[in-house]
């Protein structure tokens, strides 16, 4: 088990805030790695109609795909949108492009080797925000 971060009450209130937090919570349990908890968190909020086993489906994305490359929430991100918006290509490259702007933005980079360089305990916290993200792109 890891730590709890401390969040202010407006953070978990709105639908991208209970997206941030169940991603983190989720990282941070050990169970699932970021895209895990990207994907699980959000098709948990928009598509719970869908059975857990479409969260296997990020399992090798993790770690920036096990070489440390593409964030692995950001790959959890992408497959999100598609598992929310299965019949729309368009609006997905659309959010993917959207999202990976914003990660830039807020990390300077979005090779995993490169953050976790820079700080190996960034994971939990930029899972959750990149989860909150795509909650809030997607509503």
């Amino acid at each position: 088990m890891f730590w709890s971060r401390k969040r202010d009450a407006s953070e978990a209130e709105s639908a991208a805030g209970q997206v941030s937090v169940a991603a983190e919570e989720l990282y941070r349990s050990g169970k699932l790695h970021c895209a895990e908890a990207v994907l699980k968190a959000v098709k948990d909020r928009f598509r719970p109609d869908l059975p857990e086993e479409v969260v296997g489906l990020a399992t090798g994305f993790g770690g920036g795909s096990g070489s440390g490359c593409l964030c692995g929430a950001i790959s959890g991100g992408t497959l999100a949108f598609a598992l929310v918006l299965p019949d729309d290509r368009k609006k997905v490259m659309k959010l993917t492009r959207g999202l990976h702007v914003w990660f830039h933005q807020q990390y300077a980079s979005t090779c995993c080797r490169v953050i976790r360089d820079k700080d190996k305990g960034v994971c939990p916290e930029l899972t959750g925000k990149v989860a909150g993200k795509v909650a809030e792109l997607l509503s």
